[in-house]
């Protein structure tokens, strides 16, 4: 074997080269994250061959003095920091003063500089981490120049595995779209091959963000996101998400920054996809800008060479954040938004006539309904193959009734009003009739028995009448079990399940919590537990794979929404097949009826599959389209 030995500080920068630049978007990003932390205006980037032939990075920030060019290129060298305390307080993008060295290692490496203070800029080079040359005298403005040429010349195993030219610029494209998002107060410019591809102006007002945002996702983006601003325990979640309407195949549009730095967390993705369920169509990715603000040191930047992983202090209390702050936002339709914020418990004892006119009691069997056979095996809601009669709650108010009365005149001959709602609900007289028409509007006509037409205070509304009915009883079907709470059903034969050591040991520390969830566990062996009793509404499904699954979320992330998830899917399917359906004939008071509902039902946007459930046409746009005042 051979001797213990020192390497020589080429190969050193070679290997931390190895850990640092992945590729040149892993280096573009390390040279633009230095100019940032200079305090730059402009940053203009000039790359050539996707990178590999040349990067170039010019700057307008503070610049390096002679000396300090020199020291650039030593590895551990750098201004950000000084103790450990710093290192645990890192406000900077670029701290280890790894990059430079490691860079110039692997390439044909030039830095130029100038500060305020300087009456003449300087130069240092160094090829294949060779001796440095310089620093000799340059011509150049204030700020800093940074030029690397024929990445991994003298590496060429690591040059091998680059990808073609187009792939590594949409990488290197990327990296600059996450920067450029990250940072609105600074100017960006890339150029590809001499060819100008992103250019970013400052964006100083909130518009101008948002354009900045729609310049990378489409404009489509700018009609079709929701702003979040949150708050809570010492942490800030600030930025952009986009709606149903506006999602991807894939996770493409996907940027989450903590304190500027755009990061990839299990914690955060996890807490995002949690905030997005029962919004997102299955298969379906969403689109976010996402900001989170928090104290620097309750957040470890320096766990990943690259800096793109973080490790929180209290990684449960941030998933919990970030989940309830999207979830909060999302269950905020853009209709009720515009109206008094009224929570579903509140909704379920106002909103209807009774419970047996809300909808989500119908086609149950009279055994759900009276609370009846809770024990049963079978899932408590009844046949789904036959639609049943549904009753639409109807509790206008007499002021709306008169606008109703008012703008649906012309269709009286064929709305089929019922005369008992007529006689209950119609006062012209009333005080409120003045009162300012709901966000939805009021119903018009339907349209293949498919379609509510609803005109509204700037156009027309058009709502799917089955995909909106199917969010409000689903929504008031999980206000229901709530309600009722999770029901055990004791096992004849308790269930004997062989797991790990580590899983057993789970199940032992968070029995109340499979008991609140309507399991009764405990251990029966070192690797094996029993099972007593299980929720009725999954009696009939893989109990051993939940359980499993449930473990598994509680071993990664502290907690699980498994149960959750498979109970709604059971509601949601309960509510699809208690819904209007296509071609089912509604009458003005009853359309109008489901309009109030959506109002005041969460997620109300989407139905329970993430179909948009309502469009709003402007009457501008409808003028466009015949070419009136042109």
């Amino acid at each position: 074997m051979n001797r213990i030995h020192r390497l020589d500080d080429v190969l050193v920068n070679q290997i931390a080269a190895g850990e640092v630049i992945e590729r040149p978007a892993s280096l573009l990003k390390e040279l633009v994250e230095n100019a940032i932390d200079a305090e730059a205006g402009t940053i203009r980037m000039d790359v050539q061959m996707g990178g590999a032939r040349r990067i170039s990075v010019t700057d307008d920030g503070c610049g390096m003095p002679r000396d300090d060019l020199l020291l650039a290129l030593e590895r551990h060298a750098t201004s950000k920091i000084s103790s450990l305390d710093d290192l645990f307080n890192v406000a900077s993008l670029g701290f280890r003063g790894e990059a430079l060295p490691s860079i110039a290692a692997v390439s044909r490496f030039e830095i130029r500089s100038r500060p305020s203070d300087q009456d003449v800029a300087y130069k240092v080079r160094s090829e294949g981490g060779g001796p440095i040359e310089g620093p000799t005298p340059v011509a150049h403005g204030l700020g800093t120049t940074v030029v690397m040429e024929d990445l991994f010349y003298n590496i060429p195993a690591r040059r091998k595995f680059l990808r073609t030219e187009g792939t590594e610029f949409r990488y290197l494209k990327d990296v600059v779209n996450r920067l450029a998002l990250a940072n609105f107060d600074i100017g960006f410019e890339l150029a590809h091959n001499t060819r100008t591809v992103i250019k970013f102006s400052v964006a100083s007002s909130d518009a101008a963000r948002l354009n900045r945002v729609c310049d990378i996702f489409g404009r489509d983006f700018l009609s079709q996101h929701r702003l979040i601003d949150a708050a809570a325990h010492g942490m800030r979640l600030t930025g952009w998400i986009g709606t149903s309407a506006f999602t991807r195949a894939q996770r493409d549009l996907q940027y989450f920054f903590v304190n500027g730095r755009a990061i990839r967390d299990k914690f955060v993705a996890h807490a995002v996809n949690r905030g997005f369920n029962d919004v997102m169509m299955h298969g379906r990715h969403p689109a976010f800008v996402l900001f989170l603000s928090m104290d620097p040191r309750l957040v470890d930047v320096n766990v990943h060479p690259a800096k793109s992983e973080v490790r929180f202090r209290d990684g449960h209390a941030v998933h919990d954040f970030i989940y309830r702050s999207l979830h909060h936002e999302l269950a905020t339709t853009r209709a009720n938004a515009k109206t008094t914020n009224v929570s579903l418990s509140e909704q379920d004892s106002v909103a209807g006539d009774s419970a047996s006119n809300s909808g989500y009691q119908q086609g149950l069997s009279p055994q759900a309904r009276s609370g009846e056979g809770r024990a049963a095996k079978s899932s408590p809601f009844g046949g789904f193959n036959q639609q049943r009669g549904i009753a639409l709650g109807v509790r206008e108010a007499r002021g709306e009734w008169t606008l109703l009365r008012q703008s649906t005149s012309t269709f009286a001959d064929s709305a089929q009003v019922d005369s008992s709602d007529n006689d209950a609900n119609s006062d012209p007289e009333s005080d409120d009739s003045q009162s300012a028409p709901p966000p939805l509007g009021y119903a018009i006509a339907q349209l293949k028995g498919i379609y509510i037409l609803a005109e509204n205070v700037t156009g027309l509304i058009v709502v799917d009448m089955h995909a909106a009915h199917e969010r409000i009883v689903y929504e008031k079907l999980k206000v229901a079990q709530r309600a009722n709470g999770i029901v055990s059903q004791p096992l004849l034969v308790p269930m004997n399940l062989s797991v790990s050591r580590s899983e057993a040991d789970l199940a032992e520390a968070h029995a109340l919590l499979f008991s609140e969830i309507g399991f009764d566990i405990s251990r029966a062996g070192v690797e094996s537990l029993l099972i007593r009793a299980v929720p009725v509404l999954l009696a009939d499904g893989d109990l051993n794979q939940l359980i499993r699954d449930v473990l598994s979320d509680l071993a990664e992330f502290g907690n699980s929404d498994r149960m959750e998830e498979q109970v709604n899917e059971l509601l949601s399917t309960a509510a699809c097949h208690h819904s209007v359906r296509a071609n089912r004939r509604l009458s003005i008071v009853e359309m109008n009826a489901m309009l109030r509902e959506m109002e005041t039902t969460e997620r109300a946007d989407q139905c329970n599959h993430g179909r948009p459930t309502w469009r709003e046409i402007s009457l501008t746009e409808l003028d466009s389209w015949f070419k009136r005042g042109r």
